[in-house]
């Protein structure tokens, strides 16, 4: 028996091995969306529905690893058969799938770059390189607590959100730790977004009720708002963009979006506190497309609401669900280039993707 556990283990041993030294090469393959949860019709979903003119379709949703075909998921399922056999699961595979996404980014490559608090790092999707890969160092030996949000730094930096960390954090193209800023200063920073025009860094500060504008040398240049109900002021702001020059700013606990001048001063408000779908209780991320609509995930009735450039509801998309094109306690929202809006379903541990199709 001894004999036979030994050549077991030496067997097991040797697949671990070449199967773990397969894996250290990272995951690749063919990237594509999913279309959506198992079973269900592959219909094109489009809203409004007909007979309106369709604005927006569903493009599909990012869950993981499964985005790159069915071989790296069952690479990636024989690795974690052996660590487990081998007593080295160290929790590595599970964080190749999305479990709490939050913020994102698409940077200047097309890499899709997903904060999620649940696997305490950023999932990159390289969308041509066919890699999905996972960063968790905050620093050299490191990890992060609670990535939030994402944004594209100088330089092609990666900067990241932590509000249990009380910083964000600065990360190269590959994921490696540079170093961090708002140090005592940022009580619990959330939301974060970047002006390269200006060379401004916008930081929501949500403990501190205002924004903290940071230069390029990560010195704080200005301050905007702070608690209160007024034009200009917050309740707990969390995530933030830009739109026409403008800062958008998702107003949580006042239950409003309001745009701002990179000085401050209010522009207008988008959305109102009500019971009916497209009024605003807890909205949460906030998003522009290049025909200057302005996207807010309404967190509670589980929406996401497209408004216009004058803030005048245009459509609501979603509902409480599983399906495609519904959510789950929705977070953040973001687009690129190519006018996709990205929506983290929190709940439902996904990314859904929608194709703006023009005004």
């Amino acid at each position: 028996m001894k004999g036979l556990n030994f050549r077991m283990l030496w067997t097991v041993s040797s697949m671990a091995g070449a199967l773990l030294g397969a894996g250290c090469a990272g995951p690749h393959g063919v990237f594509t969306l999913q279309p959506g949860p198992p079973g269900e019709q592959p219909a094109m979903q489009v809203w409004p529905a007909a007979p309106e003119t369709p604005r927006y379709r569903y493009a599909g949703e990012l869950l993981g690893e499964i985005n790159f075909g069915e071989e790296q998921a069952q690479r990636s399922a024989g690795v974690r058969i052996v660590r487990w056999l081998v007593g080295v699961d160290d929790d590595r595979s599970r964080r190749r799938t999305l479990s709490r996404p939050q913020g994102g980014v698409v940077d200047r490559s097309g890499r899709i770059l997903v904060a999620d608090v649940g696997r305490g790092g950023i999932f990159v999707f390289d969308t041509v390189g066919g890699e999905l890969t996972y960063w968790n160092q905050a620093d050299r030996g490191a990890g992060f607590v609670s990535p939030l949000a994402v944004t594209v730094g100088p330089n092609d930096e990666i900067h990241v959100s932590d509000p249990e960390l009380k910083r964000v954090v600065r990360l190269d193209r590959r994921g490696q730790p540079l170093g961090s800023y708002g140090e005592g200063l940022l009580l619990r920073p959330t939301g974060i977004v970047r002006d390269a025009a200006a060379g401004l860094i916008y930081v929501a500060d949500t403990a501190a009720h205002d924004i903290k504008v940071f230069d390029e040398r990560y010195r704080v240049v200005r301050i905007l708002g702070g608690p209160g109900t007024e034009p200009g002021r917050f309740n707990a702001p969390t995530f933030l963009c830009l739109t026409a020059g403008n800062l958008v700013v998702s107003d949580t606990l006042n239950a409003r979006v309001q745009i701002l001048r990179s000085d401050g001063v209010p522009v207008r408000e988008i959305g109102r506190r009500g019971i009916y779908v497209g009024n605003l209780v807890r909205p949460k991320g906030v998003a522009a497309d290049d025909e200057g609509n302005v996207y807010v995930v309404e967190g509670y009735y589980d929406h996401l609401l497209v408004f216009s450039p004058q803030g005048e509801l245009l459509l609501p998309i979603g509902g409480t669900g599983t399906g495609s094109g519904r959510f789950f306690l929705p977070g953040g929202v973001w687009s690129d280039p190519q006018n996709r809006i990205f929506v983290s379903d929190v709940f439902n541990g996904r990314v859904a993707v929608f194709q703006f199709l023009g005004p």
